[in-house]
C-alpha cells in the first residue's frame, strides 16, 4: 500500500500546480488507503470517507481563496451534490454501498474545480473499470455473475485518470 500511495502522491503532485497541488495529494493518499480497505472488506468507512470530505473542502476553499477565485466554488459544491444525488439513487436501487454514495460528493467537487466535462468523464471512468474488472474476474473464474464487486477503487481511479488527462 506504500508503495501505491508513493506512486500516486508523486503522480498527483507532479501535475498539479500550486495551489491545488496539497488537495490533490491529501485526496490520492487517503484515496489509496480506502481503495485498499474496500477491496479487502468491501467497506469505505466514514473514518476515512469523512475526514477525507472535511479536508478537501477546506483545502478547496483554501485553494479558491488564494487563486481569487472564489466562484469556483460554486461549482464544486455543485458537483459534490451532483455526484451525491447520483449515487444515493443508485443506492436506492440497491447496486451501491452507502460508502460509496459518503466517497461521491468529494470526488465530484475535486473534479468540478476543473469543469462539467471533467466531473462527467472521472465518473464514466469509474463505471467503465469497474465493468472491465467485474468482465476480468468473470472471465478468470474469480468471481461469480451475483459477487460483490467493491466500487470505490474504481471510483478513485477514475477520479484520478480524469484529473491526470486534464491538468
Amino acid at each position: 500500500m506504500e508503495a501505491v500511495a508513493v506512486l500516486v502522491g508523486a503522480a498527483v503532485g507532479a501535475s498539479a500546480s500550486w495551489p491545488l497541488g496539497p488537495l490533490l495529494v491529501y485526496v490520492a493518499l487517503l484515496a489509496v488507503v480506502l481503495a485498499f480497505v474496500d477491496v479487502a472488506v468491501h467497506r469505505l468507512p466514514d473514518s476515512l470517507t469523512l475526514p477525507l470530505a472535511l479536508g478537501t473542502a477546506v483545502l478547496l476553499t483554501a485553494a479558491a481563496l488564494l487563486e481569487d477565485r472564489p466562484a469556483v466554488l460554486t461549482r464544486c459544491l455543485l458537483g459534490a451534490g451532483a455526484l451525491f444525488l447520483f449515487y444515493g439513487l443508485l443506492a436506492l436501487l440497491g447496486p451501491m454501498g452507502l460508502g460509496d454514495v459518503k466517497l461521491a460528493p468529494t470526488l465530484g467537487a475535486v473534479l468540478a474545480w476543473y469543469g462539467w466535462r471533467t466531473l462527467v468523464d472521472g465518473a464514466f471512468a469509474g463505471f467503465l473499470l469497474a465493468a472491465l474488472w467485474g468482465l476480468a474476474l468473470l472471465l478468470t473464474g474469480r468471481a461469480k455473475a451475483r459477487d460483490p464487486l467493491p466500487f470505490g477503487p474504481c471510483m478513485l481511479l477514475g477520479a484520478l485518470l480524469a484529473l491526470l488527462t486534464t491538468t
